[in-house]
């Protein structure tokens, strides 16, 4: 049975952009599959008491290199969005609404740019509004999916659960048993894939 490798992420989490960017091509080479884990990354942080590298000046200072630097190994579109750090809380049930209804992947293909290479507002839900009408998705349905209960705890669960599996920060992947951290640590997800 192919291994898969669980995709543990936040859209406000630059380097979970960017691990995005390259897990599909990743898992496809492998012959592997994603399982999609949103989380609430500012109630993981509070649950393991982590904080954003925002409010840390000396490492928020060396992603602003680090970030363009990897968006141009990958090829991909970068800019580094003037509202953060945003509030992901709607996003985020979002994300998890669109598993439920299986358009997962066009909603991230709307969101994760909009935020990470438009450097667009998404904790300005007009803007959000905007974004997925642009994306040919249904936003007053989408907006009303997130208010549901079943949406809420399912966030709130993801987030617990991955926090007592160890994890401290977005993106966190797993493949079995072994997790790991950052999009930068991508080659050992494809050793693991691979193994």
């Amino acid at each position: 049975m192919n291994k898969k490798v669980e995709f543990v992420f936040d859209v406000g989490s630059p380097t979970a952009y960017l691990a995005y960017t390259q897990l599909p091509s990743i898992v496809a080479h492998a012959g592997s599959q994603i399982v999609w884990i949103p989380i609430l990354l500012g109630g993981l942080f509070k649950i393991v008491g982590n904080q954003s590298p925002a409010h840390l000046a000396p490492k928020s200072a060396w992603m602003k290199t680090d970030l363009p630097r990897f968006a141009k190994r990958y090829g991909v579109a970068y800019k580094s969005n003037q509202y953060f750090p945003v509030n992901t809380l709607a996003l985020m049930r979002g994300a998890v609404a669109t598993i439920k209804d299986g358009n997962l992947q066009q909603y991230l293909a709307a969101i994760f740019p909009a935020m990470w290479a438009q450097s667009k507002n998404l904790g300005d839900a007009g803007v959000v509004r905007d974004v997925l009408k642009d994306a040919g998705m249904d936003a007053d349905h989408l907006f009303e999916r997130i208010k549901d209960p079943e949406v809420k705890d399912k966030l709130k669960s993801n987030t617990e659960t991955v926090a007592q599996r160890g994890a401290f920060g977005a993106p966190t992947f797993f493949v079995g048993e072994e997790m790991f951290f950052g999009q930068d640590r991508l080659d050992f997800v494809i050793e693991a894939l691979d193994s």
